[in-house]
């Protein structure tokens, strides 16, 4: 069953609060929550509390567990903006918008809870300073006074060959047919 809560006229730009509710959608609600939890921005609170009204909702008018609870959606709309002006140089105005949004969150038992997978952690060890590749293709440490850059050498087909004739490095030429005069 679907569980919807909406959050009206929210003070907040629709586009900063579309990067949270992004990154929310498909998630248990437990995750959910815990991911806004720690999301430095504002956005984050108020993604909270609507999907803390939409958990309530499932909780009391559908007698739901929130355990069982998947987002399903999460959508950021925009509202009204209102319009207001500073004054400038000269007389002039410029003019200041103040954006709102409507944050809209969709629950649903009916999607089975599926965990990620935590990343597996790399294990090879990173070297402080980037290697250089010599000709011979093997790497070689920066010098003490030298910056670290990474530098490939590859071999062009003429300085692989710089002795070969001038004849073979030509493409061949196509058969000579005589020309009617």
């Amino acid at each position: 069953m679907n569980v919807i809560s909406t959050y009206k006229y929210a003070r907040i730009s629709a586009f900063k609060a579309r990067e949270v509710t992004r990154e929310i959608q498909g998630l248990p609600v437990s995750a959910a929550l815990d991911l806004l939890a720690f999301t430095p921005r504002k956005a984050a609170l108020l993604v909270s509390k609507t999907l803390k009204s939409a958990i309530a909702n499932a909780e009391n008018n559908n007698n739901l567990r929130a355990e069982s609870l998947v987002v399903r959606e999460a959508v950021v709309g925009e509202g009204p903006t209102m319009k207001r002006f500073q004054p400038k140089a000269r007389g002039s105005a410029g003019p200041i918008r103040k954006r709102t949004s409507h944050i809209r969150i969709i629950v649903t038992d009916e999607i089975a809870i599926e965990t990620r997978e935590p990343k597996k952690p790399s294990s090879r060890k990173k070297s402080a300073a980037p290697r250089s590749k010599s000709k011979s293709g093997k790497t070689a440490k920066p010098a003490a006074g030298e910056p670290a850059v990474e530098t490939v050498v590859t071999e062009t087909p003429e300085a692989a060959a710089p002795h070969a004739p001038a004849a073979a490095q030509e493409p061949p030429a196509a058969a000579e047919t005589p020309e009617k005069e």
